[in-house]
């Protein structure tokens, strides 16, 4: 198969689809690979790089979609990236359509199969290609809102772990899947003062265990979830629901209840967000303010990271990408259930329950979307 793998567009995004040890696994096994030029910048990846491991180098875009049968990549195409797919395109990269109907719309229309990262399962019914990234940005949350509480950032100047004789800063957590474990992991580990609200005890039970004395753990009811909101310094919305928009948690009125400085940090953002307050920003422009409140929802936070995300991002996507281009995506996705629980979109029919629901749309089952492939 002939693999294509542009450079990402989405602002500041300084990952790459493939690595050049990516690359040399697709092309010791037969497979031709396109890379366009200065795509590997942000991981440190020179063309060189790639040509040295078999990869050819073009200039634009245009020409790796021109010659590539299937498209890996790491965010969801951008508009002008959209144009350029069509029927006998397979699509592999994160896509989070299920808030984003002009995204689906476009990938609807090119007819092409698209298989998106986040909706790939495995045999425990976990997420093995959005984990990694949920790590990061777990991690990362923290980072950002401790930068974001500091004064010259809009925030209330409170120190996350404070210091002896002065309290710490009071860190809400809502959601304790991937994202959530992380965060806490890091704000504990700098001091703060962190509490973790979610509705599955098992997971309460299990964070309990692992930070003992160190974090709060309290079940989600609406009441809890306002006291602690109102309370917090910073708060990491880390709630993820496979394939669809994340429920609006966090009011508008309690972001105005806050005090002013709070910070809150909204890692679910790429599913449309938990806060009401949310809307979407970049690496360029990451904060705004609302009722004295820091809002910092970039949508590709560890776009930041392009050293440590892309090759965490690689290590679980080279076996699905290599099962795709040796077998086919009719053969690979009906060959492996949890695989083609990714796709989303196929000969121009919706394949991803959750988005269908969310956008209001009809939906056709992936088994019978393969089919027609």
């Amino acid at each position: 198969m002939h693999i294509g793998v542009p450079k990402e567009i989405k602002d500041r995004e300084l990952r790459v689809g493939l690595t050049p040890n990516s690359v040399r696994e697709l092309v010791g096994r037969g497979h031709e690979v396109t890379v366009q030029t200065d795509a590997g910048i942000g991981i440190g990846a020179t063309d060189a790089d790639y040509q040295a491991v078999g990869a050819a180098v073009v200039s634009d875009a245009a020409q790796v979609f021109q010659t590539a049968e299937m498209i890996v990549k790491v965010k969801e195409p951008q508009a002008i990236e959209r144009a350029m797919l069509d029927k006998g395109h397979l699509l592999f990269t994160y896509l989070h359509l299920a808030p984003d109907p002009e995204q689906t719309r476009d990938l609807v229309t090119s007819g092409a199969t698209c298989i998106a990262y986040e909706t790939v399962t495995d045999s425990d019914g976990e997420l093995p290609l959005l984990a990694p990234m949920s790590k990061v940005a777990g991690r990362m949350a923290v980072q950002a809102g401790a930068h974001s509480l500091e004064a010259p950032q809009g925030g209330s100047g409170r120190l996350l772990g404070g210091v002896p004789g002065v309290a710490p800063a009071k860190v809400v957590v809502i959601g304790g899947g991937v994202v959530g474990r992380n965060s806490i992991e890091m704000a504990v580990g700098l001091g703060a003062d962190v509490t973790v609200l979610d509705r599955q005890t098992d997971v309460l039970d299990e964070l309990s265990a692992r930070f003992g004395p160190s974090l709060r753990t309290i079940y989600s009811t609406q009441s809890a979830l306002e006291d602690l909101v109102i309370d917090a310094d910073l708060v990491i919305g880390a709630v993820l629901i496979k394939g669809a928009k994340a429920p609006k948690l966090v009011t508008a009125d309690m972001i105005k209840a806050m005090r002013p400085g709070s910070v809150v940090v909204d890692v679910a953002i790429d599913q449309g967000g938990c806060m009401e307050t949310s809307r979407a920003t970049t690496h360029s422009d990451p904060t705004y303010v609302v009722d004295d409140v820091v809002h910092y929802c970039v949508a590709n936070m560890p776009g930041a990271v392009p050293q440590t995300s892309t090759y965490a991002l690689n290590n679980v996507t080279l076996p699905y990408t290599i099962a795709l281009a040796d077998k086919g995506a009719k053969v690979a996705l009906a060959d492996d259930p949890h695989l083609l629980n990714g796709l989303n979109v196929a000969n121009g029919a919706i394949t991803e329950p959750a988005v269908a629901e969310a956008l209001g749309a009809d939906y056709v089952t992936p088994s019978e979307a393969i089919e027609l492939l």
